[in-house]
């Protein structure tokens, strides 16, 4: 059940993601998680036995599915057909709208899941510490994204403000200010 009030993610932008290539998403994203991991070693002692798991993160109103595997020196995630479906330990699914406002702390994890607006397929006891361990690291995804693209993160934090009212999306941390570091 999804509900009427998460924003969808703009069709333009589910349209854009389509033809992209896995190889390219996935470098870019592994890059971004094994830097969150660095800059937040509170990530993988939250989740504890937990980080050898496999995550299927499916984005509903994405065309692709992301595989996270936190565990170990090398954390990754990896973007995969939805025709393909990855083996994995647990799927989390639900609107983009609603992975990012639990991350950025906009909207309850509790709340979403109860509702099923976030869905928990498999091992549970392991999508419930991934979410604690994401809530308890405080992540804000466009700081971390002007961490790793340092020369445009001004460029970002301009326009940060006007996408997030476009697309309705949390794409910060509301406790802090547009584009400030943790």
């Amino acid at each position: 059940m999804t509900n009427p009030a998460l924003p969808h993610l703009p069709r333009v932008l589910a349209l854009a993601a389509k033809p992209l290539p896995l190889t390219p998403v996935t470098l870019m994203l592994t890059t971004l998680a094994r830097q969150l991991m660095q800059r937040h070693p509170g990530l993988q002692r939250r989740l504890g036995a937990h980080a050898e798991r496999r995550f299927l993160l499916d984005l509903t109103d994405l065309p692709l599915l992301l595989l996270l595997e936190p565990g170990g020196a090398a954390p990754r995630v990896t973007a995969h057909s939805r025709r393909r479906p990855p083996a994995h330990d647990t799927r989390i699914a639900g609107l983009t709208a609603a992975f990012l406002g639990m991350m950025h702390g906009s909207l309850d994890g509790d709340a979403l899941f109860f509702a099923r607006d976030l869905v928990i397929e498999g091992d549970t006891a392991a999508g419930l510490a991934l979410r604690n361990a994401i809530d308890d690291a405080e992540l804000d995804l466009t700081a971390e994204l002007g961490v790793l693209v340092k020369p445009i993160a001004p460029l970002l934090a301009r326009l940060l403000p006007s996408v997030e009212r476009l697309s309705g999306l949390a794409l910060h941390r509301m406790d802090r200010p547009t584009g400030a570091t943790p």
